[in-house]
Parts: C-alpha cells; sequence; structure tokens
C-alpha cells in the first residue's frame, strides 16, 4: 500500500512546504508587529522596568487588561482598513467635518515627535556605550538611515522585515534571560491579582498610556491598507494583527518579571539604562549589559522608524495629502519628525525618566477622543457593512473607553492637584 504525500498549494498554483506554512504565517505578522515595535519603545521598556523593580510582581495583571483592551481596539482598526478604501482620517473628516480630522492628525503628529526624542536617545544611548563614545554622533547616524530608508521602493515591505528582525532580536534577550533566572511561580500568579501599590498610580497611567495605545491601534488600519496594495491575498489576514499585539504583551511581562525578579530583589531603582541592564546579570554578567543595550536599541530603532511613520502618515492625511507611504509629502513628514525628535535628544544627551513618564501620561488626555472616533466609526454600518463591532465588542470597547476617561480623569488630578 503506498502512502500518499499531502501538499498545499498556494492560490498561485505553488507547492508549500511546511517550513513555507511557518515562513507565510511570520511575514503575515506584518502590520500588527510594525504596531507592537512602535509601542514597545525604550520609554515603554524604562517604565516597565520601573515597575517591576520597586513594586516587584505586584502589577503583572495591568499588562493583561491593557493588552487585552489593545487587542480590542487593534482589531477594530484592522477590520476598518480591510472593509474602508478610505483612510480613517478620511472617514472622521466625512462624519465630524475637516476640522475634527485636522485636531486628531496634529495631536497624534506632536505626541509621535515628542516620543521620538527619546526614541532617538535611546539609539543613540545603546550604541554609544558599547563603543564608549558619545551618543550624539550615533543619534544622528541612525537617524540619518532612518530618513533614507524612507526612499527606498517598497518602504512598507522594508519596514516589515525590519521590525520583524528587531522584535526577534528583543525576544531573545528577554527569553533567555527569563529561562535563567528561574523567577517564583508563585509570585509570578499573585501578580495577576489586582492591587495598586501606594505610589505607583502615577507609573500606571503612564503605563497604560503607553501599551493601550489608541495611536498605535488607530494606525493599523493604515498599516492594513498599505498590506492590502502590497499584497492583496494577505489583506484580510487579521490574526497576524492580534499575535503581533499579544507578543507585544509577552515582552512586556518579561521585561517586568527580569526587573522583580533581579532588581526588586536586591533593592535596586532604575534610574537609566544601565540600571535596567543589571536585570540580565544572573544569566550574562559581564556581557549583560552590551545584551541589554542590543536589546534596547531593538526596541529604539524599531520605534524611530514606526513612531516617526505614524506621525508623518497621520499628519499628511489630517490636510487632505496621500497617506500612502510612497506619497512624497508624506515621507517628508516621516522625516520631519525624526529631525524633531534629533534635535530634542541631541539637546538633552541623555533618556530622562521623568520626561518619559510624563510624556506618556499626557498622551493619555488625547487618547479618549481618538478611541471615541475609532468605536463610532467601526459601528457604523454604513461604512462597516457586515464588518460592524459585534454586542461584544460593543460592550468592551465603551468598557475601554471608560477606562480612558477614568485614567484621563485620575492623571488630571496627580499632575495638577496634588
Amino acid at each position: 500500500m503506498q502512502v500518499q504525500k499531502t501538499e498545499t498549494i498556494d492560490l498561485n498554483g505553488n507547492k508549500k512546504s511546511a517550513f513555507g506554512h511557518i515562513k507565510n504565517w511570520f511575514l503575515s505578522l506584518g502590520p500588527g508587529i510594525i504596531t507592537a515595535a512602535l509601542v514597545f519603545g525604550p520609554s515603554k521598556m524604562t517604565i516597565t522596568s520601573k515597575l517591576g523593580a520597586d513594586y516587584g510582581f505586584q502589577l503583572i495583571w495591568i499588562i493583561v487588561i491593557a493588552i487585552f483592551f489593545m487587542v480590542l481596539f487593534t482589531n477594530m482598526g484592522a477590520r476598518i482598513g480591510q472593509v474602508a478604501d478610505q483612510s480613517l482620517l478620511s472617514l472622521i473628516r466625512n462624519k465630524w467635518g475637516k476640522g475634527s480630522a485636522i485636531i486628531i492628525g496634529l495631536g497624534i503628529f506632536f505626541v509621535a515627535t515628542s516620543f521620538q526624542a527619546g526614541n532617538a536617545i535611546g539609539v543613540g544611548i545603546s550604541i554609544a556605550e558599547i563603543r564608549g563614545s558619545s551618543p550624539t554622533g550615533w543619534i544622528i547616524l541612525f537617524n540619518v538611515i532612518g530618513v533614507l530608508l524612507l526612499f527606498f521602493h517598497g518602504f512598507y515591505k522594508i519596514l516589515e522585515k525590519l521590525m520583524i528582525a528587531l522584535v526577534a532580536l528583543m525576544l531573545f534577550a528577554f527569553t533567555t534571560t527569563l529561562i535563567f533566572i528561574s523567577p517564583s511561580a508563585t509570585d509570578i500568579i499573585e501578580g495577576f491579582i489586582p492591587a495598586v501599590p501606594t505610589g505607583s498610580l502615577g507609573l500606571v497611567i503612564a503605563f497604560f498610556a503607553s501599551c493601550f495605545s489608541i495611536v498605535g491601534a488607530f494606525y493599523q488600519s493604515y498599516l492594513v491598507q498599505e498590506r492590502k496594495k502590497s499584497n492583496p491575498l494577505k489583506a484580510a489576514d487579521k490574526s497576524g494583527s492580534i499575535t503581533g499585539i499579544i507578543m507585544l504583551g509577552i515582552m512586556s511581562a518579561m521585561v517586568m518579571i527580569c526587573a522583580a525578579a533581579v532588581l526588586n530583589k536586591q533593592g535596586l531603582q532604575v534610574t537609566n539604562a544601565s540600571d535596567m541592564a543589571k536585570a540580565l546579570e544572573p544569566l550574562f554578567g559581564k556581557y549583560s549589559s552590551t545584551l541589554f543595550l542590543l536589546g534596547l536599541f531593538g526596541a529604539s530603532f524599531s520605534s524611530l522608524i514606526g513612531n516617526a511613520t505614524v506621525g508623518g502618515t497621520l499628519l499628511g492625511d489630517a490636510f487632505g495629502f496621500s497617506y500612502q507611504l510612497d506619497s512624497k509629502p508624506v515621507r517628508c513628514f516621516i522625516a520631519l519628525v525624526m529631525v524633531f525628535g534629533s534635535i530634542i535628544a541631541i539637546t538633552f544627551g541623555k533618556l530622562p525618566l521623568e520626561l518619559i513618564v510624563l510624556a506618556q501620561s499626557v498622551t493619555i488626555f488625547l487618547v479618549p477622543f481618538i478611541g471615541i472616533a475609532m468605536y463610532a466609526i467601526s459601528n457604523d454600518p454604513k461604512i462597516m457593512g457586515g464588518r460592524v463591532n459585534s454586542k461584544s465588542m460593543k460592550v468592551f470597547g465603551a468598557i475601554g473607553l471608560l477606562i480612558l476617561g477614568l485614567l484621563a480623569v485620575s492623571n488630571a488630578n496627580e499632575l495638577f492637584f496634588q
């Protein structure tokens, strides 16, 4: 009896091996990986490390909550991108007028520019500390590289592959460390029990603002439309978007657990990149700083490109230019974010933790309005047709918006009345 070997044929008529399946699945993560990479920047890594160092395992639960709502709104963004022929800002412009689109586009541009300074500083520090040199030259070099990447043909495909490689680098650094640290399973499980330690509210708000990134979810619709243009056969695949955000949660949990198991146990605080590197010492010893700085470079450079892309694309769309990544005005706006960010980075010359926490917290004032706009568009049957939000999506989406509103009120109280 002869055993027949099954083969899979793709839509182009090509035979696909098991390896081909894995490769295609990995490449399908594109939009989600880009969103995860731009969210998981140096500021996110710093805040997450500080949460673990200051409060141990107590705040692991907030990662689960933040990622749940991030998945929810990223899914909304992906469906809008799949269904609509117009951009999300164009839909907002048609629904509420030109002024609403300009306010959102300008707001996101300024948020992106403020975060870009942290990304540029992270890139500069990560290489400068390895080489024992000044970060200024490295900040300039990698921003120039970032600008040059804009003018390569097929920028979106380059962006996808670059982000996947940098996320893989970060995952390797923290996964290997976590395995060798062997943190207490009991401590980790207890960290899933909701509690807000005294003095942690400001950091909790900053973490939520960075992890539950409405701006990232908003931009997901643009990434899906770019995927539609560059690869229509994969445009309907939304599983990659969800998987990318889950990876964001996994990376956040790894950083927090490493910091809790090493830094908190030793009573060490996080004030700079060298302090964060100590979380890797149990495994890598004197090489821990180098490995951590490589991970920081991956987080910083991925966010340097991704964050500038978000700010530039949405500013261009807000003022009625083409939102496509191959549009010259959009590329100029993206380059503008990089230039502004590098100027601020060179002026500061270091990674100021207080500035990062403040910047992340301030975004919480803007994101409720962006979230409400996304929620309303994805609930509109005239736009979404059969892809309109389900009842459960409507309920949980409303809860997510309520949380953002409560965080904005808490943040206002924290910043101005205490």
